[in-house]
């Protein structure tokens, strides 16, 4: 490989079109093949290393493979930057081939989670955190997502935090983790298991969110989430569904994902909600008002959605002037708009006043049936009997709730600034510029899902999801990477079990009370990322690659003595950081359990203890 790049560079050197200011020029090389131009294939043709690579000889004329030729030419290897040359001379290049061509890797984005806050669009709003891809053998993804071992366990409740002694001392967990990887780890326990998944995952509206052209950064993002959806259903039971809250950006792509994930059968609705409550002036076209949240069944034969409450305002439609003895009632129109000639017949009223349809309607029931009914007092002519004879409906008889709408407007469930005064009225934060409101979360919660369920949210953020889970008597699984977990999440939850009174807690009655268990994925090489994340400048990344080297375990590929520190300084920190990032081994990212008895990582018996009866090999 290296051989036919230096080749093919000495070679293209001869020809003066293709050098400005004495560099190669890729546009150029390319313009130039596609056109097929006679003066460069005569060059190509001459040197027989590159004869053999981009031409086939047929019938003893030789065919120029322009799109091989522009693959080739267009590949970061060639003509690469300070940081692709210096990742190749490590040895970190994709072994010589290109990513589209190989049948050996697989797309993975594992390890840096939540780029974006939902729905995120100005620059200014933009989290100081980068996201990481790499491209991985399916070996070595088998590894990856491996059951982790478990640290840090303790037990929040009304009471205070406790060591934990027992997995069985809460059903509510928060796992601090990267989410692919603690879904993973959760599967053993929780497979077939969680009644509803809802999350409001990176919306992909950044400019550079995921560090590609805007092409790769849309697959990109999809590659993210197909990840995740693909551990999700394992996750979720067979009466289970997953409720996905994403804008115009993606939505309509990460539909036809879903169908692929889920299977186009089990898609249920896509919601709009309102989550403004005034147009955007300065908005080029329109006005950004509203959220999709698609919904998928895990089996739509099993799936049952539940119905809406009553609410008073509808039971208060229901009087009882005649005092009915089975209750209140509101009457309903007898007419209807289909004809049928049996179902149009004369009602005498008890006024004496014969009353016909009007042209082209009819009753709704045919004439002995509308007999029976009268019979049963379930027709109402008014009070004075002179009206039009109207049926009668029972509220005792009435469904128990109300069939959902697919679109919930923010009078019914909140907007965004409903959300943020929640969030801010309990933790002092300006991370999330748009949680989403406890009353869009309870819709959800009760629609798809009854007390004792388990519910997840793999995004967890702010903790929206497990506060409302909790004030309605959900079982629930919180998944959350960054360390605002800890200011954020967790403060939060503790403020609801201490009863805090608003979002939702006056219409569900919370007092407070519950509890939920804290651990973490046991890091080892995640470690050193967060580290390197946070290196801002050239001192702190000297240090951080200092420890890499010192510490991590890296990857296999990595020749350490070609590491030069001078070519190394002359990158930019971001790219420093991408490169320390790459060369650290991403199975060594968290500690796997199969290796919780190593000594060397300093375990103590009640943590092996614990994490043993998570995995469900033994009880305590």
């Amino acid at each position: 490989m290296q051989n036919l790049l230096d080749e093919l560079t000495k070679t293209l050197k001869m020809d003066n079109r293709l050098v400005i200011e004495g560099k190669l020029a890729k546009n150029k090389i390319v313009e130039l093949a596609l056109g097929l131009d006679k003066s460069l294939i005569r060059l190509l043709l001459k040197n027989e290393a590159i004869k053999k690579q981009f031409f086939i000889e047929v019938d003893g004329v030789q065919v120029f493979d322009k799109i091989e030729f522009q693959r080739f030419v267009s590949n970061k290897q060639f003509l690469p930057d300070c940081y692709t040359a210096f990742k190749n001379k490590i040895g970190l290049s994709n072994n010589g081939e290109y990513l589209n061509e190989s049948r050996e890797v697989v797309l993975d984005w594992p390890y840096k989670d939540c780029v974006l806050e939902g729905s995120q669009t100005q620059e200014d709003q933009k989290r100081n955190e980068i996201f990481w891809n790499e491209t991985l053998a399916p070996d070595e993804i088998d590894r990856l997502l491996s059951p982790k071992a478990l640290k840090n366990f303790r037990l929040y409740s009304k009471e205070g935090v406790t060591p934990l002694i027992s997995h069985k001392q809460s059903p509510n967990l928060l796992l601090k983790g990267n989410n692919l990887l603690s879904m993973h780890s959760l599967k053993k326990s929780y497979a077939n298991s969680i009644k509803l998944i809802y999350i409001d995952p990176p919306y992909n509206t950044g400019t550079n969110s995921f560090g590609y052209n805007d092409s790769f950064n849309h697959s990109a993002w999809l590659t993210f989430l197909k990840n995740r959806l693909e551990i999700a259903k394992d996750l979720l039971s067979t009466y289970g569904s997953i409720w996905i809250n994403l804008d115009d950006v993606e939505a309509h792509y990460a539909k036809v994902l879903c169908d692929e994930v889920f299977d186009r059968g089990n898609f249920v609705a896509n919601v709009i909600w309102q989550k403004k409550y005034a147009p955007q002036n300065d908005a080029k076209f329109f006005s950004d008002n509203h959220d999709h949240i698609l919904v998928y069944a895990k089996n739509i034969k099993d799936f049952k959605l539940n119905l809406l409450p009553r609410s008073q305002e509808m039971n208060d439609r229901y009087h009882n002037p005649d005092n009915d003895s089975r209750g209140p009632w509101a009457s309903d129109n007898l007419l209807v708009k289909t004809y049928a000639a049996e179902y149009d017949y004369p009602i005498t009223n008890p006024a004496g006043k014969v009353i016909n349809p009007p042209n082209g309607s009819c009753w709704r029931v045919s004439k002995e049936r509308f007999e029976e009914l009268k019979a049963d007092n379930r027709i109402w002519f008014g009070d004075d009997g002179k009206n039009v004879p109207r049926l009668k409906r029972f509220l005792s008889e009435v469904k128990e709730g109300t069939t959902p709408l697919t679109i919930w407007p923010y009078t019914e469930v909140g907007h965004n600034q409903d959300a943020r005064r929640e969030l801010f009225a309990l933790v002092d934060t300006n991370i999330f510029k748009t949680p989403k409101p406890e009353k869009l979360v309870k819709r959800i919660i009760e629609l798809g899902s009854n007390e004792n369920d388990y519910v997840m949210d793999f995004c967890a953020g702010s903790g929206t999801t497990a506060a409302v889970a909790m004030k309605m008597g959900r079982k629930f699984i919180v998944c959350e990477q960054m360390d605002y977990c800890e200011t954020v999440t967790i403060e939060r939850l503790k403020k609801v079990m201490d009863g805090e009174e608003g979002g939702i807690s006056k219409e569900v009655n919370w007092k407070g009370g519950s509890s939920f268990i804290y651990c973490e994925l046991a890091k080892f090489n995640q470690t050193l990322i967060d580290r390197i994340n946070k290196a801002d400048d050239p001192k702190s990344i000297r240090e951080a690659a200092k420890q890499v080297m010192k510490t991590g375990i890296v990857d296999y590929r990595i020749s350490v003595s070609d590491l030069d520190v001078d070519d190394f300084n002359k990158l930019s920190i971001e790219d420093q950081r991408k490169l320390l990032i790459s060369i650290l081994d991403k199975n060594a990212l968290y500690i796997p359990f199969s290796e919780i008895e190593d000594q060397d990582y300093g375990f103590s018996k009640a943590e092996k203890e614990l994490n043993y009866a998570f995995y469900n090999l033994r009880d305590i």
